[in-house]
């Protein structure tokens, strides 16, 4: 099954609570508070765009990576104008793995959100994006990610059973935590209404399913890899409190700069 195909198109409705808004208060702060006003941000990992754009509205020219295309034709669609093009959009999106994306020159701040990071099952795959990150950063640039606990795959939703219905569309969440790789493999299952013709039968429903794994992570964790990955830890909060990480921190934001590497070209310089 792949990840985010038919779900692309139904994500933003049960995504709806996501909150990308205060999300983007304190990226913006952060990036403020580092002297990053404006200029080019990446956003790795970005989904339909819904942070992208916000960034974007907010002054800062943005490239949006991800490696779903249907996600990133969500996100086009977006940014279309009335006759369908795209001549008024600003932001660039790249069909790319994080594992192995390419710029054309350096970014002053990369971001990812909505735990990205956890689809990487290895640490040399992380510690591989961390480096390419540092690559492409400007000279003491910021990268902000944020990423799941393993207590939050282990104790919160490890081997539950979420459940949604909307009007046009309803899942089912099925999570199996596997306590030894510290991988939680979930399965969606999607029905979809689909859309009736003239005089057709409005009750009809696709059903399509996908599957997903991601990996529980630590903070030591990520300071142990960024610091593999040449990269300076800054520091870290708790994202949905936005104090201090604790044991029972589900989501953590982290906070790393870009440190100099031998023979680095800096465009902006």
């Amino acid at each position: 099954m792949d990840s985010y195909s038919g779900f692309a198109y139904v994500y933003d409705t049960f995504m709806d609570e996501t909150p990308y808004e205060e999300w983007k208060d304190y990226i913006v702060e952060i990036l403020k508070d580092n002297g990053i006003d404006d200029g080019l941000v990446l956003d790795l990992g970005c989904g339909t765009g819904t942070l992208t754009r916000l960034l974007s509205d907010s002054g800062y020219d943005m490239i949006g990576v991800d490696n779903s295309e249907d996600m990133l034709c969500v996100a086009r669609e977006y940014e279309m104008d009335e006759d369908g093009s795209l001549e008024g959009s600003n932001i660039l999106y790249l069909c790319q793995d994080m594992r192995q994306f390419e710029l054309y020159g350096t970014v002053r701040a990369v971001i990812s959100v909505c735990d990205c990071i956890n689809y990487l099952l290895e640490d040399e795959d992380i510690v591989s994006t961390f480096k390419l990150v540092n690559n492409y950063l400007d000279k003491e640039g910021l990268f902000i990610f944020d990423f799941n606990t393993t207590h939050k795959y282990r104790d919160v939703i490890g081997d539950t059973v979420i459940a949604e219905n909307r009007e046009e569309c309803s899942f089912i969440w099925d999570n199996y935590y596997d306590n030894e790789t510290k991988i939680n493999d979930y399965v969606i299952t999607i029905f979809s209404k689909v859309e009736a013709e003239d005089d057709g039968d409005d009750n009809l429903y696709e059903k399509f399913q996908e599957e997903h794994l991601q990996k529980g992570y630590d903070l030591d964790d990520m300071k142990r890899m960024l610091d593999q990955a040449g990269m300076e830890f800054v520091r870290a909060f708790d994202t949905d409190t936005g104090k201090e990480v604790t044991m029972d921190s589900e989501r953590i934001t982290v906070i790393a700069k870009e440190k100099f590497m031998e023979g680095k070209l800096y465009i902006n310089e």
